[in-house]
């Protein structure tokens, strides 16, 4: 039976091209068994690696490689990578086995915000230090903790990996802070302070290990919206002295931000405040999306195939060189 060689030659998902033949290190971020019309089973897996993701099916030998292909597991893939005109490019796996020490670098399969995690940090308390009104800073202290640092923002569009929460959260707040300035009957406290914990349901959303993201099934169950929704309410109802308009505002923020009832709000936004980060984070989350196409592409390659999340393809221009 075919046999992977001792070592794999580093190959990352972005420079896989039609044809090759795979014998590298990924991370298994996602696995389902599903079953074919004739009763056989085959695993649809999620492949990642620093650069991005790739899918990878399992034809032959399903009940052996299922046990090693578990969410969060590193394993060492022989196969092929082929592109399909309609379904993209995808690795048929021949073989999988756990990789071991030695074979790979951590790095080398984790993505990771652009900007690094210190300087993230430094500039939401720096953010933070510009709200005005004492009970907004002091739920902003109770509410950002150590999950909401190391939490990812989405599963699989948008910055979907350790820190991703803040990286999303703290762009949308920057931007609803800067936006604010020319429209002075916006409440720039309060919206900055909706734009930092609108996504803070996904602190219980999402569970998060080594490069796979899956949902928890409190997740499931109740949505990010409704639990990000109670855990402001929470910590509202225990600051003592915490103006009712103000926590209306808030909470309206929160349930609002998807922008329509189809999308996943229970409300529309209905003020100034609503409105704004609804925009900057829909427009955060698209961008973000464009970050995660470019990452995955091959050097020099200009159009992207369709992506879900945009709902098109996406084109980067050649850029020269700085000096």
């Amino acid at each position: 039976m075919e046999q992977p060689s001792l070592m794999p030659t580093k190959c990352f998902v972005r420079d896989l091209v039609d044809g090759q033949e795979v014998d590298a290190i990924f991370v298994v971020r996602s696995r389902n068994r599903r079953q074919k019309r004739n009763g056989e089973h085959f695993l649809k897996l999620q492949l990642g690696d620093a650069t991005g993701s790739v899918e990878g099916v399992v034809w032959d030998d399903v009940d052996d490689m299922d046990p090693i292909c578990q969410g969060g597991a590193i394993v060492r893939v022989l196969g092929r990578f082929c592109i399909d005109e309609r379904y993209g490019g995808g690795i048929t796996v021949r073989r999988m086995r756990a990789a071991v020490k030695g074979e790979y670098e951590l790095a080398d399969l984790a993505e990771a915000p652009p900007i690094p995690y210190a300087q993230m940090a430094d500039d939401l308390n720096s953010l933070i230090e510009t709200i005005q009104r004492p009970h907004l800073r002091e739920l902003l202290d109770r509410l950002i903790d150590s999950a909401y640092h190391e939490a990812p923002a989405a599963k699989y569009y948008h910055q979907a990996y350790r820190h991703g929460l803040l990286e999303h959260c703290l762009s949308v707040a920057q931007g609803v802070s800067a936006l604010a300035a020319p429209f002075p009957k916006i409440d720039r406290d309060l919206a900055v302070t909706g734009a930092l914990l609108h996504d803070i349901g996904k602190v219980e959303t999402y569970s998060w290990s080594t490069g796979a993201i899956e949902l928890t099934d409190r997740g499931k169950l109740a949505g990010e919206i409704p639990l990000g929704y109670y855990r402001v309410r929470r910590e509202i109802e225990r600051i003592e002295g915490f103006p009712a308009a103000d926590a209306d505002g808030l909470l309206h923020i929160i349930l609002s931000h998807h922008g329509k009832l189809e999308h996943g709000s229970p409300v529309v936004p209905c003020t100034r405040e609503a409105t704004l980060v609804h925009f900057i984070d829909n427009l955060g989350g698209n961008l973000g999306s464009f970050d995660r196409i470019e990452k995955a592409l091959a050097e020099g390659t200009r159009w992207s195939d369709f992506d879900r999340g945009l709902a098109t393809a996406a084109y980067f221009a050649a850029r020269e060189q700085a000096a």
